[in-house]
């Protein structure tokens, strides 16, 4: 069972759109975080003279829909990211909107300790694969004493439960699917609240299944999708594109359709639908339980069901 943890955000300014502070109870790490044009302001404060980790963060500049992302370790936080301040042809970073800086409170973080930071971060950004990385390198750093890895696998997952508090998603992990299903409504992942869902098409032979998993709509690998677009382009035909440029969608054996050759998590289960049948699809009744209910009418059953269970304490107060 997942336990509640405490996060303290600071605005440094009172503004939400400026620089802010994030800490977790408990945890010796210290982010700051804000937009490229305050970055006069982010490299006056202590924290960024310190030894640490950063991100720098923007739109993606291809055809694609994702974010791009930099990660490095510094000594001098402030002096580097004035460096990737400048233009590109002296020398800095023009794809950048927002920066990341996580240091430590108790300044403890040696050269090895953020060396090892940044190789591990790079890693999980990989695994991740929800951006686009802009490393040059994958350094690999073994370099830390067995207890000090320990430690800094603990100060890894803080950095995890974070970021994407601050709107940073790249190092969240996709679901792993590891069960095979033995029918098309059999659950292939643990979800408390979501049963497993199916998009058919039958006309166009297409079948696909999703759950969602962790507030976040997974379509399984060896679901079908169309494979041309029906209707006027939306901003679901850019992400239709992105896949297929990445091969997550590829054309089956026959060329009528295409696949999805992994597990694929979607934001939405509209986003998923659009993908699947290739048209602006509403998500919420696109998708069917084993029970022939819809995304839509499963969730709002669940909030009846616990709404009714909220009052029944209080109506049974009245009557006694």
């Amino acid at each position: 069972m997942n336990r509640g943890r405490t996060l303290k955000v600071f605005l440094v300014d009172g503004s939400p759109t400026g620089l802010l502070t994030a800490e977790i109870m408990n945890w010796t790490g210290h982010v700051i975080t804000g937009p490229r044009s305050r970055l006069s302001e982010l490299i006056q404060r202590p924290e960024a003279q310190r030894t640490a980790v950063y991100f720098l963060v923007g739109p993606d500049q291809g055809i694609g829909v994702r974010t791009e992302v930099y990660i490095c370790e510094t000594d001098d936080a402030a002096r580097r990211l004035a460096q990737h301040n400048k233009p590109e042809d002296k020398g800095g970073k023009d794809f950048w909107e927002r920066v990341c800086v996580v240091t430590s409170k108790d300044a403890n973080l040696t050269k090895g300790h953020i060396k090892y930071l940044e190789s591990r971060l790079i890693s999980l950004a990989k695994e991740a694969d929800r951006s686009e990385l802009l490393n040059g390198t994958d350094p690999e750093y073994d370099g830390l004493p067995e207890a000090d890895r320990s430690d800094m696998e603990f100060f890894l997952e803080q950095i995890q439960t974070l970021l994407p508090v601050l709107g940073f998603d790249f190092l969240r992990l996709r679901p792993r699917i590891t069960q095979v299903a033995e029918n098309a409504f059999t659950p292939v992942a643990a979800s408390p609240t979501s049963p497993v869902f199916v998009g058919d098409v039958k006309k166009h032979g297409i079948t696909a299944r999703g759950q969602e998993i962790d507030g976040e709509f997974v379509v399984f690998k060896g679901s079908t999708a169309r494979r041309t677009w029906e209707g006027a382009e939306t901003s679901y035909t850019k992400l239709f594109n992105d896949l297929v440029t990445r091969g997550v969608l590829q054309p089956t054996a026959d060329g009528r359709l295409n696949e999805f050759t992994q597990d694929y998590v979607f934001s939405s289960p509209s986003a998923a639908a659009a993908v699947v049948v290739r048209l602006a699809a509403n998500g919420r009744s696109q998708w069917i339980d084993q029970s022939g209910r819809s995304y839509g009418d499963c969730q709002t059953d669940l909030v009846t069901q616990i709404t009714t269970q909220l009052q029944a304490p209080h109506e049974e107060s009245q009557i006694g």
